[in-house]
């Protein structure tokens, strides 16, 4: 598992999925979101404002797993 690194109290997580790279825009982590393979702490998310904190574990089925660190 990687860690990906915030210097911010929070951040939604489909500008999180764009920041650790795992997408190219926050248009595409919003149809990885909606395709439901996204979890948060083991918790499928359907929400892509859905905020991320720090020691958030997000995994993206088959594709990515990380920590916020």
């Amino acid at each position: 598992m990687r860690e990906v690194k915030i210097n911010t109290e929070f951040i939604k997580l489909d500008q999180l999925l764009k920041f650790a790279g795992v997408t190219q825009t926050g248009g595409e982590g919003k149809l990885l979101i909606n395709e439901g393979i996204v979890s948060v702490n083991g918790q499928t998310v359907k929400e892509r404002g859905k905020k991320i904190r720090r020691g958030d574990i997000v995994e993206i089925k088959d594709i990515d797993k990380f920590i916020v660190i």
